[in-house]
């Protein structure tokens, strides 16, 4: 069952392909309840043949904070070794990733995350832009995953490469986080062979593109959500990026008007065009 955030409310399309809308006061009131699949159930209207338009869907948030892991593919740790060598900060990203401890670090408030069909930004300061495309995890206020979605973490690589405690102003900013293009509510585990895969077009031609499978994640869903919400409460719940395991090559920056494309199996493709 996948849940739309809309502009006409909110709608549950369930796995037969019928719709429904739900009585509902907010996407709060809903997500952050003890278990959403069985509130979707109670909360849904009629069914319906057809479902909102893609033009109305909204990023599936409401009060939520967005938070991200970030190392736990092997990918992003090479690549950002690579991009922190000249600062002297490579091994941090080396350690990281096979310490117990993972890194998390503050993403987005709800209104610097952006919708499906809108536009993510990159910074005016940067020189070298990516995004990173990631499963990421709805957590309900208990810290249990309850539904998944699609995530860009967008960041500006220079310069975090410069010094790795500019991490927030190269993760954290207005058009940084893009989620959608709807929440699949979690009534089982995702699985590891899920599919994800990127795709930037520019000018209407691919100018890159990559796939993993969340068995290239190295750390298990549960164990993120676990040390978020270890000394950190979240009334309404938070949403956990997961780590990005596609990075394009060093010599690949993002241009104004190029478009993103990213895709999981089982939920979606969420696209953004960057400004």
């Amino acid at each position: 069952m996948k849940l739309y955030n809309t502009t006409h409310g909110i709608f549950a399309q369930r796995e037969e392909g019928s719709w429904h809308q739900l009585d509902v006061a907010s996407w709060d009131e809903l997500v952050a309840s003890g278990n959403l699949a069985a509130s979707v159930r109670a909360a849904s209207g009629p069914a319906m043949s057809q479902g909102p338009a893609p033009a109305t869907w909204l990023a599936p948030i409401g009060t939520q904070e967005v938070w991200a892991a970030g190392v736990t593919y092997f990918r992003s740790r090479s690549a950002r070794m690579e991009e922190s060598k000249d600062s002297g900060g490579g091994s941090f990203y080396d350690r990281v990733y096979s310490a117990e401890r993972p890194e998390l670090f503050f993403k987005a408030t709800p209104q610097r995350v952006v919708g499906p069909g809108t536009a993510v930004r990159i910074r005016g300061d940067a020189r070298w832009s990516v995004p990173e495309p990631e499963l990421t995890l709805l957590l309900n206020p208990r810290g249990e995953i309850t539904g998944y979605t699609v995530g860009n973490d967008m960041s500006s690589r220079d310069i975090e490469g410069e010094n790795p405690l500019y991490l927030p102003q190269a993760k954290v900013y207005n058009g940084s986080c893009a989620l959608g293009p709807c929440l699949l509510v979690a009534e089982a585990e995702i699985p590891r062979t899920t599919a994800i895969s990127l795709k930037i077009t520019r000018d209407h031609a691919a100018v890159f593109e990559g796939q993993t499978t969340l068995e290239m994640l190295k750390r298990n869903p549960r164990e993120l959500a676990g040390y978020l919400f270890r000394e950190t409460s979240f009334a309404t719940g938070a949403y956990l990026m997961t780590g990005t395991g596609i990075v394009p090559e060093d010599s690949f920056t993002l241009a104004h008007g190029d478009r993103i494309a990213i895709s999981i199996e089982g939920i979606g493709t969420l696209e953004n065009f960057v400004e």
